[in-house]
């Protein structure tokens, strides 16, 4: 066809103008069930398109970050932080000439399964739940088994490993070498990108809130990441820039003194705020409303609408599906209609 471009365009530009070790979505590995391609878009961005219009991802609008249900219209939603995720895969992926619709589409997806209530949801999951509970793998449950009436979104091979390799939790930010073997060059970035986002992010967030002050970051990080959210955002994403360049892309990467800073920072934030007082007593109370709806829906099953595409499995496994899938407001909802009395009506 004439006048416009087409896949088939799109895939030979990335054969050509891409880094020799980027992912090529014309060499992609491919999906589960085998489909037609599209016409007019490459398999990565099919499944960038594919997440955005998922009940899944319209969800993380309304499901916690940090702050519970906040009441001011500009601190971060579960949404808010993919998009931020996004935004920074894209910008070091294009310019380490990498495959810039595969890193957006794991950045998208990378957060599909995390429960209501941030990681107090998936904290008390992980430890009422038989086999225990982990976001990443539930993201990837997500988009392989649980979205669009039980029949997954079939996504590629390097969209799913992306996925479930994001997270790093409280372990080192920088995949293993043997992690970095298993996954693309574009998934690492988002396993970076996600740490990026949150340090910072939540950062600004808990100085909105007025649970720090910018003084009190210890000095030695201000002084190496800048005085401000923008500057330390620019000189992380630098900083990964011209380290993963340094190495020839052998893997991405922080230099060692901004990995150490950024380990630091994470430190920092969980000490004065994922443990401040004010948000561990919302922590407290979001563990209690998220164990007493799954012991009730264990024993209540009969009054669940489950998801489909999970009836083979056991109950527990269904109901904590059920769960993840709440948004904070929802959870909230079905507690108090649960265990809350109702005013009377005459």
């Amino acid at each position: 066809m004439q006048g416009g471009i087409f896949r088939e365009d799109l895939e030979e530009a990335e054969l050509k103008l891409l880094h020799s070790k980027a992912a090529k979505s014309a060499l992609s590995a491919g999906r589960e069930r085998e489909e037609e391609p599209c016409p007019v878009r490459t398999a990565f961005q099919r499944d960038r398109d594919r997440i955005i219009y998922s009940k899944s991802f319209r969800r993380l609008k309304h499901k916690t970050q940090v702050f519970l249900s906040p009441t001011g219209d500009h601190y971060r939603t579960r949404l808010t932080h993919t998009l931020e995720v996004a935004q920074l895969s894209r910008t070091i992926a294009r310019t380490l000439k990498l495959n810039e619709d595969l890193a957006e589409a794991i950045a998208l997806g990378h957060d599909l399964g995390h429960t209501p209530f941030g990681h107090a949801g998936e904290e008390v999951l992980n430890r009422i739940v038989p086999g225990g509970f982990y976001h990443p793998k539930q993201s990837l449950r997500v988009v392989e088994k649980l979205e669009n009436d039980g029949k997954g979104l079939n996504l590629t091979y390097e969209v799913r490993q992306g996925i479930l390799h994001h997270s790093k939790g409280m372990g080192s930010i920088m995949p293993s070498e043997r992690q970095a073997q298993a996954i693309t060059l574009e998934a690492q970035i988002v396993r970076l990108t996600d740490a990026i986002a949150y340090v910072n992010h939540d950062l600004d967030d808990a100085i909105r809130a007025g649970l720090v002050r910018e003084d009190d970051i210890p000095s030695n990080l201000r002084e190496l990441l800048g005085e401000t959210h923008s500057a330390r955002i620019n000189t992380m994403v630098t900083d990964v820039i011209k380290s993963s360049l340094e190495s020839d892309l052998d893997r991405i990467r922080f230099s060692s003194p901004i990995l150490e800073a950024v380990t630091e920072l994470r430190g920092f934030l969980y000490d004065r705020v994922y443990s401040a007082s004010v948000v561990y007593r919302e922590f407290v109370k979001a563990t209690k409303v998220v164990e007493e709806l799954y012991n009730y829906l264990l024993d209540h099953p009969e009054e669940v609408n489950f998801t489909k595409g999970n009836e083979n499995d056991p109950l527990s496994r269904r109901v904590s599906d059920f769960i993840a899938g709440m948004t904070d407001r929802y959870a909230l909802h079905l507690y108090s209609k649960l265990f809350l009395p109702s005013p009377w009506e005459v």
